[in-house]
Parts: C-alpha cells; structure tokens; sequence
C-alpha cells in the first residue's frame, strides 16, 4: 500500500481501496538482529543490495528477491556503527521502517523477531504469537492525554484467516527500548495486559500508521520475562532454537499470503 502525505481521508480511502483491488505483491519483513534474519535470506534466496536504497552512511541492509510471485524486501537495521552489535532498538526500527515505505511502498509490513513471555499470560519458550496489538510501556508522560499518546496503542492487521489455518497464538505486544524490566515498566506491560514484550513493534507499528500500510506481527518467545532466569542468560541461551521456530512461521505466513488479497487475510 503506498503511503500519503497530503492529509485526505478521501486520498487515504482510495489507497486502501485500490491496495484491497490487487493480489498482495510487495512485502517488506523488518527484523533487528542479523541471526534472525539469515535464516530467511536464505530460505527465500534472497540477495543483498549491491546499491543500497538507503542514505548514503546508515547501517540498513536490504535483502531481497521473489520467491513465488511475492518481492520480498528483509530490511535489517546492520551494526551500530561504533560498537559492532545489532541496531536493536525503537528508534533504528522507526528509521528502516520509514525508509522502507518511502523507498519500496509495500502492500504490508511483517515485523518478525524474538521477545520475552509472560508465564502469566500462558507464553512458553518457543511459542510464536501473532500479535493483535502494541503498545508502549516506557514513555509515561503522566498528563491527560499525552498518558495515552505515550502508550501509542495500535492494531495490527486483523488476520483471521491466517490465524485460523496456521493456528498461532495470539497475545498483546509492549514495547520498550530495554531488555530488563524496571517495576515502572512492570506496571505499564500490565496495564497494556501484553503476553510479549520487545524493543521494536510498537515504533514499527507507529510508522505504519502514519504512513497507512497494514502491518503483521510475529513474535517468538526467547526468555520468560516472569520466570526464574535471568534474561539476558535465558535469552541467550534459546536464540539459535527459538529464532529457527520464528523462521518456520514466517514462512508459513509468506506462503499463505502468496495470490491473496488484503480482505482474504
């Protein structure tokens, strides 16, 4: 869906109109670490930009290519620059994200990476959910109104074919730029009433708000954020195995939107 700039509910109208006319066609993946995106790169064949899209000094790294009669873009914000680790983080998933639209006016965004799980909530190690929607738990602004601008609740695309014939779970996403959790933060993933919690979605599905392109979340469980572990130990420890049951949904979900249309997700 080709994004807008003008402000019209009438030009807005006629995007989403003219996007639901047509077989989905053009689908950029954001990932933000480079082992969970390797995995797909190679399974669709994909190919590096010898020529970035990007400006000219940023990290980002596309690939892409076509695998059945999808173009697949997997935008990867790269490695910080100074200190060699993934570009992690709200503000480089806002940034790819953004230049990703511009650049390449997707039929749909999937943003698909690892989180944490709320034992709670019923999450488990390797559990993959399909996120029905995110919001932020690290930006309090304790005023009316902006108190739920800092939360940014927002829907994903609704999918309810795509649940049904892939049978994921489905749980809320809350977003913070930390991987640990401060009491604060405890309190606002609570509120959300999220089963995941990540460093990216929310800023993901901020941007494709904006710019009006329908966005699919999947997330898979990599440390249980109220469990007995330490994260960072835990999330270390299941990457490699959880980023391979990741893999395997995302390409579930490519091969079902494959020929489709928007309203037959």
């Amino acid at each position: 869906m080709a994004p807008h700039g003008d402000g019209s509910d009438v030009a807005e109208e006629a995007i989403v109109a003219d996007a639901e006319r047509r077989p989905i066609s053009t689908i950029v993946i954001i990932i933000a670490m480079q082992t969970e995106a390797l995995p797909l790169v190679n399974k669709f064949q994909l190919l590096e930009d010898s020529e970035s899209l990007f400006p000219k000094g940023v990290p980002w790294v596309r690939y892409h290519g076509f695998y059945k009669d999808l173009h697949i873009n997997i935008i990867w914000p790269g490695k910080d620059p100074k200190l060699g680790v993934d570009s992690v983080g709200t503000i480089p998933a806002s940034l790819v994200t953004y230049a990703s639209i511009q650049a390449l006016q997707p039929d749909l965004i999937i943003n698909a990476g690892t989180a944490g799980g709320f034992k709670a909530k019923g999450a488990c190690i390797g559990d993959v959910f399909l996120v029905s929607d995110a919001a932020f738990h690290d930006r309090r602004i304790p005023i009316p109104v902006f108190d739920l601008y800092g939360v940014g609740l927002r829907q994903a695309l609704s999918t309810p074919n795509l649940l049904n014939e892939l049978n994921l779970k489905v749980g809320k996403l809350s977003t913070g730029d930390s991987l640990d959790m401060s009491p604060q933060d405890e309190a606002s993933i609570t509120t959300n009433d999220a089963t995941v919690k990540d460093m990216e979605g929310a800023a993901v599905a901020y941007v494709a708000d904006l710019l009006k392109v329908p966005v699919i979340f999947l997330k898979a469980v990599t440390d249980i954020v109220d469990g007995e572990k330490p994260t960072a130990e835990e999330f270390m420890q299941n990457l490699a195995a959880v980023t391979a049951a990741l893999d395997l949904a995302v390409t579930q979900v490519v091969d079902f939107i494959s020929g489709k249309y928007l309203p037959e997700l």
